[in-house]
C-alpha cells in the first residue's frame, strides 16, 4: 500500500503543521472512504493518494494536498462543508467544495455540458488552485481509464483532449498538458497513436546516436572554456504533440528536427547566450531555426534559447538553453510560483503570472469568499467567465475556437497583455478589451501606424484603437473577425440600430 511519505518527501523543507496537515487529511479520508471501490476493485482510497501525489509533484503547498486527499468527500460521501471547515479550516473547505461544485464534465446533452464548463471556468476565476486539483484528479482518472466501461472512455477522453489539457497549457504546466494528450491520444485517435509511435521507435534510435555523440562533444568544448556549472538531459517530444507537427509535415518525420531536444540547463541568464554562441562557433545552425524566448517569451511564460543545429555526421539537433528557474517554470507553469513557506514568490521573472499573488496561498478563505476583482486574474480567464454569462448552445465550439486555439500575444499603449487566437484582427482585439469600444471603433494604429480595422495581427504588434460615438459596427466586418465574441457582439449591434 502506498505510504504517505511518498507525498511529504515531495515537499520541500516542510514544517510540523504542514506534514500534521497533510497526514490529517490522509488519515481522515481513508477512514471516510473505507470499503470504497473503483471500478478496477482497488480501494478509492487509492485514487485519492494518487491526486494528491500528483499535486506535490507540481510542487503545490501543504494546504492544496490536504484539499487533494478530501476533493470527493463531499461528492461521494454524507460529509458536509461545516464538518470539512470544522477538522481543517475555512481555507480548504472553499477548496474542497470549488472542486465539488465543478460536478463531473459529461456529454450528455449540450446544455448540460455547458453548463458544467461554466461553473469550470467560474471556479478558474475565482482560486486557481481549484482547477489545478481537478486537473490532477483528471491525470490519474485518465491513467485509469482502462477500467472504465468502454462506452465512456471515448467521451472521457475527448473532454480531456480538447479541455483540460488545453487549460493545462494556457497556465503554462507542461508537464500536466503532455501526460494528459498523450493518454488521451491513444483512446481518440488509437490508429493515428499507432502510426506515429511505429514512426518515432524507428526515428528515436538513430536520433539518440546523434545526441550521444553531440553531447560529448559538447561537454569538452564547454570544459575548454570553463563552463562546469550545468548539466544536460533530453527530452522526447509526446506523442499528441508530435503527432500535431506531423500532420503539417504531410506525416513526414524526417522534416521534424525536435523530436529529441538536447537540454542545457545553467544558473544565469549570462550563461545561457555563452553557451549559445560556443554552439554556434563550432556547430553550424539553421538560420531559420534560432529562437530567444528568454527576450520574448511565449504567450505561457516559457523562457528558453532555442537552437537548431547540423552535428556534422548527418544528424540534425535541436538544444534547447535555460536557466534552472526557467526550467521548473516551464514544466510547472503557475504552480513552480509556490513554495511551501512563503506561498508566491515576492519576485517572479514572467510578469504573465504576477496575478496568481492574489490568488495562490495568503488569501483568506471563507464560505463566502468573493470573486477576484478584475486585474487580478489573466485576461483570458476573465473573457472565459463573462462570455459563459451569454453564450448558447454553440459554447463548447465557440470557447474551443476562441480560447483553445494557438494563439498570438499583442499589446495595449499601457503593455497589457492581451492574447487572441491566430489570424485575429484589430476588430477582434478592440471587442476583446470591451465590447463598447468595439462598437464604437473609428481608427486604429499597430505599432505606431494607422492600419485599416481589418488589418490580422502579428504576435507582439502594439495596438491603439480610437473610436468615436457616431462609429458603428458593420456587418461587413464579420469576414475579418476571427473570434465568436467579436461576430456576436457585432450581431447584437446590428439588431439594436
Amino acid at each position: 500500500m502506498a505510504h504517505i511519505q511518498e507525498i511529504t518527501s515531495l515537499l520541500h523543507n516542510p514544517s510540523d503543521a504542514d506534514l500534521a496537515l497533510i497526514t490529517k487529511a490522509h488519515d481522515f479520508a481513508l477512514h471516510a472512504h473505507e470499503g470504497h471501490v473503483r471500478n478496477s476493485g482497488e480501494p478509492y482510497f487509492n485514487h485519492l493518494f494518487a491526486t494528491a501525489k500528483n499535486i506535490a509533484e507540481l510542487g503545490m503547498n501543504a494546504t492544496t494536498i490536504a484539499a487533494g486527499f478530501l476533493h470527493d468527500t463531499i461528492e461521494d460521501l454524507h460529509i458536509t462543508g461545516e464538518q470539512i471547515e470544522k477538522e481543517f479550516g475555512g481555507e480548504i473547505r472553499f477548496l474542497v467544495e470549488g472542486v465539488t461544485k465543478l460536478g463531473s464534465i459529461k456529454y450528455k446533452g449540450t446544455s448540460r455540458y455547458n453548463e458544467s464548463l461554466r461553473k469550470l471556468f467560474v471556479a478558474m476565476s475565482q482560486d486557481i488552485r481549484v482547477l489545478i486539483i481537478k486537473l490532477c484528479d483528471r491525470l490519474h482518472n485518465m491513467q485509469t481509464l482502462q477500467y472504465v466501461p468502454q462506452e465512456k472512455q471515448l467521451r472521457i477522453a475527448t473532454e480531456t483532449l480538447e479541455i483540460y489539457a488545453p487549460i493545462a497549457q494556457r497556465l503554462g504546466i507542461k508537464k500536466l498538458q503532455r501526460d494528459l494528450e498523450d493518454l488521451s491520444f491513444t483512446y481518440v485517435y488509437p490508429h493515428e497513436y499507432k502510426e506515429v509511435q511505429k514512426l518515432l521507435k524507428l526515428k528515436k534510435i538513430e536520433q539518440e546516436e546523434h545526441l550521444d555523440k553531440f553531447q560529448r562533444a559538447l561537454k569538452k568544448e564547454l570544459a575548454k572554456n570553463n563552463i562546469t556549472q550545468f548539466r544536460i538531459d533530453h527530452r522526447v517530444k509526446g506523442l499528441y504533440s508530435l503527432y500535431k507537427k506531423l500532420k503539417r509535415y504531410e506525416m513526414n518525420i524526417e522534416n521534424i528536427y525536435d523530436i529529441s531536444a538536447l537540454r542545457i540547463i545553467v544558473p544565469d541568464v549570462s550563461d545561457c547566450y555563452k553557451i549559445l554562441g560556443i554552439i554556434h562557433s563550432i556547430w553550424r545552425p539553421l538560420p531559420d531555426r534560432i529562437k530567444d524566448y528568454i527576450a520574448s517569451p511565449k504567450l505561457s511564460g516559457y523562457k528558453s534559447l532555442h537552437t537548431t543545429i547540423f552535428t556534422g555526421d548527418g544528424g540534425i539537433i535541436e538544444v534547447q538553453i535555460r536557466t534552472e528557474e526557467m526550467h521548473k517554470e516551464a514544466e510547472y507553469g503557475i504552480a513552480s510560483h509556490i513554495s511551501y513557506k512563503d506561498g508566491f514568490k515576492k519576485k517572479t521573472s514572467n510578469p504573465n503570472l504576477l496575478w496568481v499573488h492574489k490568488i495562490l496561498p495568503g488569501r483568506r478563505h471563507t464560505t463566502e469568499t468573493k470573486p477576484l476583482q478584475t486585474g487580478d486574474v489573466p485576461h483570458w480567464i476573465q473573457q472565459l467567465v463573462e462570455y459563459q454569462k451569454e453564450a448558447g448552445e454553440e459554447f463548447l465550439d465557440d470557447i474551443k475556437n476562441d480560447f483553445f486555439q494557438e494563439r498570438i500575444f499583442v499589446f495595449t499603449p499601457k503593455g497589457d497583455v492581451i492574447d487572441l487566437p491566430i489570424g485575429s484582427s484589430v476588430i477582434d482585439f478592440a471587442y476583446s478589451i470591451h465590447s463598447d469600444i468595439g462598437n464604437h471603433i473609428s481608427g486604429a494604429k499597430v505599432n505606431g501606424k494607422f492600419v485599416a480595422i481589418y488589418t490580422v495581427l502579428q504576435n507582439g504588434d502594439r495596438v491603439e484603437i480610437e473610436t468615436k460615438k457616431s462609429a458603428k459596427p458593420s456587418l461587413k466586418w464579420i469576414q475579418y473577425c476571427k473570434t465568436t465574441m467579436a461576430k456576436k457582439h457585432i450581431r447584437i449591434a446590428q439588431e439594436k440600430n
